[in-house]
């Protein structure tokens, strides 16, 4: 489902922010991918999106290249980023409405859809509001919805908990684990580790724009790292352990440090 091949990204000044990453995620996975702030997490997020460019690697979505054929890619994306950038004069339902104009989602296959997901994450009553009157918590479950509304098949959320009431942030966790059963993919990044732990199938660690682990958590206990997410987490994440030079688009910053982590 998504293919990422010797990704690299460099920022002004040299500062490379994704450093030769390679991943492999398959259909049906929820795929949690976790790191420290300035890790590299949303530039590879981004790289996948189409929303940066880069320099090295190659990336496909659904065997599309996200460079030679970006349309067809993009198509398979829903994606809710870790700020959820939206229209704020529009009202949510508007904002909906003019996603599946985009993606072209039929008329029918929209009403049933709004219906479906308005109800499910408590939106409907306010769904003719405009968006600058929501709440934190309902421009992010707006912004969800309007990335599920055209059934992609790669589903990228960057923190889509952040702000949500407990019902609806379970109701998203379980969407999630329907929506992978299906045969979709979930490509989910959150710094909340014990949610990670529940609901992902496999992880990928990412620090100093070097992927450092990607595997399932039997695999990890395999290799005697049988601790929680968390204390795994600040294990093999501490600069003890992972030293590189990076930078992240927000981060220009110089770091003086030295590779000596070894790669799960």
């Amino acid at each position: 489902m998504l293919s990422i091949r010797n990704l690299t990204k460099i920022f002004p000044g040299n500062k490379i922010a994704v450093n030769d990453l390679n991943l492999e995620v398959a259909a049906g996975e929820i795929f949690g991918f976790i790191g420290p702030n300035g890790a590299g997490k949303s530039t590879t997020i981004k790289c996948i999106t189409g929303i940066l460019n880069f320099e090295r690697g190659e990336i496909s979505v659904c065997g599309k290249d996200v460079k030679r054929d970006s349309v067809a890619a993009k198509k398979s994306i829903g994606y809710v980023s870790d700020s959820h950038i939206i229209y704020d004069k529009l009202t949510g339902l508007e904002f909906v409405t003019f996603m599946c104009d985009v993606y072209g989602v039929p008329t029918a296959d929209r009403v049933k859809k709004l219906d479906e997901y308005l109800t499910m994450f408590g939106m409907k009553d306010v769904a003719k509001a405009q968006i600058r009157t929501y709440s934190h918590g309902m421009k992010q479950k707006i912004s969800v919805i309007g990335a599920i509304i055209h059934d992609p098949k790669l589903l990228i959320l960057d923190e889509p908990l952040t702000g949500l009431d407990p019902q609806s942030a379970f109701q998203l966790k379980e969407f999630m684990r329907s929506y992978a059963s299906a045969g979709n993919t979930v490509f989910f990044s959150s710094h909340v580790l014990d949610v990670v732990e529940k609901v992902c199938d496999r992880i990928g660690i990412i620090d100093g724009g070097s992927l450092i682990a990607a595997c399932t958590f039997t695999e990890l206990r395999e290799r005697g790292l049988d601790s929680s997410l968390e204390e795994l987490f600040l294990k093999i994440t501490s600069k003890d352990s992972v030293h590189t030079s990076t930078a992240s688009e927000n981060d220009y910053t110089d770091t003086n440090l030295e590779d000596g982590n070894e790669r799960i």
